[in-house]
């Protein structure tokens, strides 16, 4: 029999312990119990599906990057884009007057 060592939280340990004590097992044979069905799964025996909000997120981003790198301002410092948007705004105010 091997032995699995894994590093976690003591407060996670003891609130899945706790969940596991009160379905009338012990953490070992939880952890036995999911190491099982991922193998019968072929996987993770659960949903591991990132939300499509998050998803748009993260393709936004990704975009917004891909369009600072085509641009050249990718490496710009929080201060030259703060004085960019400063200089964009007061051009605004002017062309506003107009």
């Amino acid at each position: 029999m091997a032995v699995l060592q894994v590093r976690l939280d003591e407060d996670l340990k003891n609130k899945a312990t706790a969940v596991y004590n009160e379905l009338g097992i012990d953490l070992s044979t939880a952890v036995r119990m999911f190491l099982k069905r991922s193998v019968l799964e072929g996987g993770i025996p659960f949903s591991t599906r990132i939300s499509e909000s998050t998803l748009d997120a993260i393709l936004a981003i990704e975009d917004m990057r891909d369009t600072s790198e085509k641009n050249g301002n990718s490496s710009m410092t929080l201060e030259e884009i703060n004085d960019e948007i400063k200089k964009s705004r007061l051009e605004r105010k002017k062309r506003n007057k107009k």
